[in-house]
């Protein structure tokens, strides 16, 4: 796979060591159990697959090129370009701004821009309806385009299954960005409609089965389905695809679910499925799988605690936090600052939206058991920081160049 120029700031020696040393050891990725780094007191346990991902160092690489080549002229990004608040700082601290919130709501007007400037299109894409409106001021988007490869599969798919008739099933949050603009580029073929969960996704059964009248549909799923949706014949024949930061997990089960009913509802015969339901098990991100199975690979060991790692508005480390959650004490934290102390911790509660400070988090004898993992927006500099927080409370707990050497030079 391409290597990329990331900011040497963004990087770990210790978490690069691990890394090397588990993909020489396992290159096929099938062994999905952590690694254990042991301080003493504090024994660690790293998720097998975690932080950026092929997506997101594709779009570090360009953005920070795209600043080094343009020394003259005005940078934006068109939002956040990735879920991670200290990268998205470092590209503000040299001179770039956003034209929108994380919402699409406008923070420069597009008026302002000229054939001039620069707009970099961040990994999660967009609609074209904004692309036009770029390209109609002058403004070349393709140039400096991030979006991911494999938002842009999920596109290419939506596409390909539309010129087939089918009413296209997108399981996403129906407010973020990459949902905002894989509907676009669908609802631009094809019928479609945005599921946010399996509860939704039932709500939606209910018109293929005529459980629920047709007219209800349009204010139930308001603002989620495509112009001139016709919820009568429109959800004779779907294909279901996703926002590639949700739980893969949940997007099969969804998928799965809408197939069953399609074969209750119709009847067909084994080979005739495909005229009612496609297949688009081929759009599920890879870095998403890999680090939610390793997720559950951490999970297999016994631990006091888990702490992930991430931007606090970033979909996919929200799910990794939801599946650690399932299993023991949890603390989402976007650095090592919010560590207070060896008795205090300031965390996020996503299912709130808010911080919140735990006490005596970290458990009174030794050694402590700790899971870590990061989202795939999150630097290995920042986990790496982390651990060096927590390892400084213990007085006899061995150095990160201590564990270092056992990775290094193999």
């Amino acid at each position: 796979m391409k290597q990329f120029e990331v900011p040497i700031i963004y990087r770990s020696p210790l978490i690069s060591a691990v890394k090397k040393k588990r993909k020489a050891l396992d290159k096929l990725k099938k062994d999905f159990t952590p690694t254990l780094l042991d301080f003493g007191p504090v024994q660690i346990y790293l998720a097998r697959h975690f932080g950026f991902c092929y997506g997101v160092e594709n779009a570090i690489e360009i953005a920070f090129k795209t600043i080094d080549e343009n020394p003259d002229k005005r940078i934006f990004l068109l939002s956040e370009m990735i879920h991670s608040p200290q990268v998205n700082a470092d590209l503000l601290s040299k001179g770039v701004k956003f034209l929108q919130d994380n919402y699409g709501k406008e923070l420069i007007p597009f008026d302002e821009l000229t054939a001039e400037d620069v707009v970099i299109i961040p990994a999660f894409g967009t609609t074209l309806e904004i692309e036009a409106r770029l390209n109609d001021i002058g403004i070349k988007t393709e140039k400096y385009n991030t979006t991911c490869p494999f938002v842009e599969k999920v596109w290419n798919r939506s596409e390909s299954i539309a010129k087939k008739d089918y009413t296209i099933i997108i399981h996403g949050k129906p407010k973020h960005e990459e949902t905002r603009a894989t509907f676009s580029h669908a609802a631009a073929n094809a019928p479609s409609v945005v599921v946010k969960d399996m509860a939704q996704a039932k709500e939606l059964a209910k018109y293929i089965t005529g459980e629920k009248p047709a007219a209800l549909f349009y204010e139930e799923f308001k603002g989620q389905h495509s112009s001139g949706f016709d919820v009568t014949k429109d959800l004779q024949k779907i294909g279901v695809v996703n926002q590639t930061t949700m739980l893969a997990s949940d997007t099969q089960s969804i998928a799965d679910y809408l197939k069953q009913v399609m074969i209750a509802t119709y009847n067909p015969q084994p080979e005739a499925i495909s005229n009612y339901f496609a297949d688009t098990r081929d759009t599920l991100c890879y870095a998403t799988n890999d680090n939610q199975s390793a997720v559950m690979g951490l999970l297999e060991q016994p631990a006091n605690l888990a702490i992930v790692v991430g931007g606090y508005n970033s979909s996919n480390t929200s799910h990794l936090v939801e599946l650690c959650e399932e299993k023991l004490s949890t603390y989402f934290v976007n650095s090592e600052a919010k560590i207070l102390s060896d008795e205090q911790i300031l965390h996020y509660n996503f299912h709130t939206q808010e911080e919140l400070v735990t006490e005596n988090y970290l458990p009174a004898t030794t050694p402590v058991k700790i899971l870590i993992t990061s989202g795939a927006s999150c630097p290995d500099a920042l986990v790496e920081g982390v651990i060096s927080k927590v390892i400084s409370f213990y007085q006899d707990s061995k150095t990160i160049e201590d564990v270092l050497v056992d990775f290094e030079g193999e």
